[in-house]
């Protein structure tokens, strides 16, 4: 299985950028995980929201084709960690890859939200978009960690 995080904004600082790779160097080989960092539209003003986010969705579905894909929005499914590793697990067994999206500041086009296998909710929280990320990508590692029968969540 291939794993792709999508997301939409900007460079993260340093700080988060060094999270984020922390749990990405510890995610195992076999799931070819990567990070897609798509700009945000700009905001100035020539164009509507509404097409900016389409604008931001057309690039999300070119960079997700051929992939399941779990868009990210607080108004998603939660899921706690075992659930989460049991999700995994199905979507690993039918061998699809997946694509993880995380949108801009401004959320997510509808029609990646309709598109999507599954909306996912991080947190009922509204998130900084780095520290999304870095939440993501720890979870997958926990998820992967209880998969693989290693003790590292508790219950």
């Amino acid at each position: 299985m291939r794993i792709r995080v999508v997301s939409v904004g900007h460079r993260l600082p340093d700080w988060l950028k060094a999270g984020f790779e922390h749990y990405a160097k510890r995610l195992p080989r076999e799931w070819a995980f990567e990070a897609v960092e798509l700009r945000s539209e700009p905001r100035d003003g020539s164009r509507t929201f509404a097409q900016m986010l389409t604008a931001e969705g057309a690039r999300i579905a070119r960079a997700t084709a051929g992939r399941r894909v779990i868009a990210l929005d607080e108004h998603g499914v939660s899921f706690t960690t075992s659930k989460f590793a049991d999700a995994l697990a199905k979507w690993q067994a039918t061998g699809d890859d997946l694509a993880f999206v995380i949108g801009s500041a401004d959320g997510l086009a509808d029609s990646v939200k309709t598109g999507a296998a599954a909306i996912m909710a991080l947190s009922t929280m509204t998130l900084p978009h780095g520290i999304a990320r870095v939440l993501l990508v720890e979870q997958l590692y926990r998820a992967h960690t209880m998969m693989t029968g290693h003790p590292y969540h508790r219950e």
